[in-house]
């Protein structure tokens, strides 16, 4: 049987309805983003993401940097160093990478969900409701995803 590729993962995502389905679906989008295709870049994303979990964020972001300069295409690269500046309370620096992101992904729900929660710390809450719109595109039963937008849109009148 053939590896799916990310369209025929995303397609499925698009119709999958049960929290169970949508997880197994994310697992499968996640293994394919997290491989550069470059052994000697999977280690400066693996020792990233291990510095990232031991709250040693600038390592991870000097791992993630190398990513973004050495194979600037790679969405991945700039996602986990958006993750990182966020971790380090750094929310412009992160929404400058999750703009980075999907300008190389725009289907990457985890760019997307960061920056959904960003711009309501930051009080945007109209932009926050256009972001979660676009989640809403790619998974219309991502959990808790209908409860924020009407959330949001209750906030918003």
């Amino acid at each position: 049987m053939p590896l799916d590729t990310l369209d025929d993962l995303f397609a499925r995502l698009r119709e999958a309805a049960t929290p169970a389905e949508i997880e197994a679906l994310q697992n499968g989008i996640w293994q394919l983003w997290l491989t550069t295709g470059n052994q000697l870049l999977d280690k400066h994303l693996e020792a990233g993401m291990r510095a990232m979990a031991a709250g040693d964020y600038n390592r991870a972001i000097a791992d993630f940097t190398v990513l973004t300069e050495e194979l600037p295409a790679y969405a991945e690269g700039w996602n986990k160093r958006a993750t990182a500046y966020y971790l380090r309370g750094e929310y412009r620096a992160s929404l400058l990478d999750i703009q980075e992101t999907l300008r190389r992904e725009p289907r990457h729900f985890g760019a997307l969900s960061g920056r959904a929660n960003m711009l309501q710390i930051l009080g945007d809450e109209a932009g926050a409701l256009r972001v979660l719109l676009r989640l809403e595109q790619l998974c219309r039963h991502w959990p808790g995803l209908q409860a924020q937008l009407h959330d949001l849109r209750g906030r918003l009148g």
